[in-house]
C-alpha cells in the first residue's frame, strides 16, 4: 500500500471512529472529525501532510499525491 492510499484510509478511519464516538459518548468527538477535515483540505492545497512525511521516512512507497 502506497502513502496516498494509507493516508486516505487513515483519514477515513479517523472520521468514522470519531462519528461513532460522538454518538456513543460525547459530541465533542466531532472536533476530531473537524481536525481531520481541515488537515485534508490544507494538504490538498499545500501538499504538506505530516503523516505522509512520517511514512516516507519509514520507507513506504510514494504515490502521486504526496511526492
Amino acid at each position: 500500500m502506497n502513502i496516498d492510499r494509507f493516508v486516505f484510509a487513515f483519514a477515513g478511519t479517523m472520521i468514522l471512529v470519531s462519528l461513532v464516538l460522538s454518538q456513543l459518548h460525547s459530541v465533542y468527538w466531532l472536533v476530531l472529525t473537524a481536525f481531520v477535515g481541515v488537515n485534508m483540505l490544507q494538504a490538498a492545497f499545500t501538499g504538506f501532510c505530516p503523516l505522509a512525511i512520517l511514512l516516507r521516512r519509514l520507507g513506504r512507497p510514494t504515490g502521486a499525491a504526496f511526492e
